[in-house]
């Protein structure tokens, strides 16, 4: 029997509608047009311009900084929570777990409009530590469930017979089983790191005066058409960015 072509048209379909767009885009931040609208000779001169654009590296670095301290964090707890829920059964967990899980499925405006209020009614005043407490709170959802996928595959008995061995169960803990999980907090963590550059909807709710990310000094450059270039080349190193973090987070996955 013919095997039938059809499954192959709709992957195809699929992919080129995901990437499509990335591909246009990438391709205008070469283009010597001011708009886009068509191609009028390769130039290397956006990428020039979004060199000397000091307030893009000033947004890029306050980015980085949250992201990578909130990546951090949710790393150590997320790896805490993610053995607590695997090793431990009762009521107290299922809330634990919930709890966990709700800013997988929340809406991400919800999510930002509830810790503004969270943070008026507690009279925090919203600067860079507003969104670092925002950027942790939904990183150490993502990095808790890696870990807690590699912690399903994780053969306990190997903690036992190192503490039949003589070994304590902190030392069990630091020679054993945290050098088995590196695999999975590191994969967590560079998802934990992706997904806190990227975020604009919560962080436009509990950013301050001062505090403007990478997402949100793009937002504002997409309203005057001069900025569009620059945009199609920061998006380009982005995108370069964001594919080399989740091959090597894929990658550390695979070897957990």
């Amino acid at each position: 029997m013919k095997r039938s072509r059809l499954p192959a048209f709709i992957t195809f379909g699929v992919i080129l509608f995901l990437f499509a767009p990335l591909v246009v885009l990438v391709v205008n931040s070469f283009n010597a047009s001011r708009f886009g609208g068509e191609w009028e000779g390769f130039t290397w001169n956006w990428y020039e311009k979004l060199w000397a654009a000091g307030e893009i590296w000033e947004s890029l670095w306050i980015t980085l900084k949250i992201a990578l301290s909130a990546s951090l964090a949710a790393m150590v707890l997320g790896t805490l929570a993610a053995y607590t829920l695997h090793r431990f059964r009762s009521w107290l967990q299922n809330v634990h777990h919930m709890l966990i899980t709700l800013p997988l499925v929340m809406p991400d405006i919800l999510m930002g409009m509830s810790l503004l209020a969270l943070f008026v009614l507690t009279g925090v005043e919203t600067g860079l530590l507003t969104i670092w407490i925002a950027h942790v709170t939904f990183c150490l959802s993502f990095v808790t469930m890696v870990v807690l996928g590699r912690l399903q595959d994780f053969d306990f008995t190997l903690l036992d017979a190192a503490r039949d061995l003589g070994a304590t169960q902190v030392t069990a803990v630091k020679k054993v089983l945290l050098p088995l999980l590196l695999p999975g907090v590191l994969a967590g963590g560079l998802l934990a790191f992706t997904l806190s550059i990227d975020d604009y909807v919560i962080t436009f709710f509990v950013s301050g005066p001062g505090t403007t990310t990478l997402p949100l000094r793009v937002a504002s450059m997409m309203k005057t058409s001069r900025s569009l270039p620059m945009i199609n080349a920061l998006s380009t190193l982005l995108i370069a960015s964001t594919f080399l973090f989740a091959a090597l987070s894929s990658r550390l996955q695979r070897r957990a």
